[in-house]
């Protein structure tokens, strides 16, 4: 497989694929349960496909991995837009596979099709993903079969293992490029680079469902400690980048690198930004904006010291009510 795509396509991939066939993996693995016994595991039929819930296939088993023999493989469709060179992955939705002829049913491809196509005329299919560590060789059957739909489909593969180490997002695109290999022309996955897009809409979906309360019962304290641990993370995250930014920018002064010119103008273009941060309208925005937050934390903390008044004034009135009454006396506070 060669290491990257030589077509000069550029990619954008929205939030809204990842969360798709995340959610997708995720039910199907949940619903298999595979059974744990002591003994050697029998190799039985899969049942058959009556929804796109069981498009699955069972990854193959691997010495060094446990987990690789019980995941799932799930499979779909990628559809989006493109305009010239550019290629953006809005949506996914789910497709049905068989696993014994390692084949997509074409029936129910055409008629999401036709559903999609009604609520979004101007989505095309772009390709298809599925999940796994790898490309297998099987895999290109499928992107064969897709080349009458979409001549150039592309590849969306997530990585269900999580690797602690990583940091990039456990998303590969895929091209496929015609080879030579021993003097015969073949189709090969090829991989591409590409960027996040996003929407308005997705950003508020994607920092809602990065709030929602922990199923556990987690308190506001431990909400509040994930937020900070994310926000501490992207800050070392740009701390680093910008260090090795720096240092390849002094090896470039040195002379010890040779120049880049086009690194260089993105670097011009990003410091000319700079000076807008200490323009008089940022600042007063700033302090306007931060003098409203002091305002409202203040509010915050004199509501919560009116209600534990109130609190304290019901309770002295009920203890104190009951002494008079045994005295033969009525005081109001």
């Amino acid at each position: 497989m060669a290491e990257s795509s030589s077509s000069g396509l550029t990619f954008k991939l929205h939030p809204l694929v990842i969360v798709n066939i995340s959610d997708h993996y995720s039910r199907v693995k949940s619903q298999m349960h595979p059974p744990i016994t002591n003994t050697a595991t029998a190799t039985t039929t899969p049942p058959p496909n009556n929804g796109a819930e069981g498009a699955v296939e069972t990854a193959p088993s691997s010495s060094s991995s446990s987990a690789l023999a019980s995941s799932p493989r799930v499979f779909g469709c990628v559809i989006g837009v493109q305009r010239g060179r550019t290629v953006e992955i809005f949506n996914s939705f789910e497709l049905l596979y068989d696993p014994a002829t390692h084949s997509l049913d074409r029936t129910f491809l055409e008629k999401k099709q036709e559903l999609y196509k009604k609520v979004f005329p101007h989505f095309y299919i772009l390709g298809w993903y599925s999940t796994g560590t790898d490309a297998q060789e099987s895999d290109m059957n499928i992107h064969k079969a897709l080349m009458d739909i979409n001549e150039s489909p592309v590849y969306v593969l997530l990585n269900p293992l999580i690797n602690p180490a990583q940091k990039d997002l456990p998303i590969t695109i895929y091209e496929s490029e015609l080879h030579v290999i021993d003097g015969i022309p073949q189709l090969i996955f090829v991989s591409s680079s590409y960027t996040i897009e996003t929407v308005e809409a997705e950003r508020i979906s994607v920092d809602h469902v990065a709030h929602l309360k922990p199923s556990d019962g987690g308190s506001a304290a431990t909400q509040l400690a994930a937020h900070l641990t994310g926000i501490h993370s992207a800050i070392k995250m740009l701390n680093s980048r910008i260090r090795v930014l720096h240092h390849y920018l002094l090896a470039m002064q040195k002379g010890d690198i040779p120049c880049e010119n086009s690194l260089l103008r993105q670097v011009s273009s990003l410091l000319r930004r700079l000076p807008a941060i200490e323009s008089g309208k940022f600042q007063d925005d700033f302090l306007m904006e931060y003098n409203d937050t002091l305002l409202i934390t203040s509010l915050a903390v004199l509501t919560n010291c009116s209600s534990t008044m109130n609190e304290l004034v019901d309770k002295f009135n009920t203890a104190y009510d009951r002494h008079t009454r045994r005295g033969g006396r009525t005081t109001f506070f």
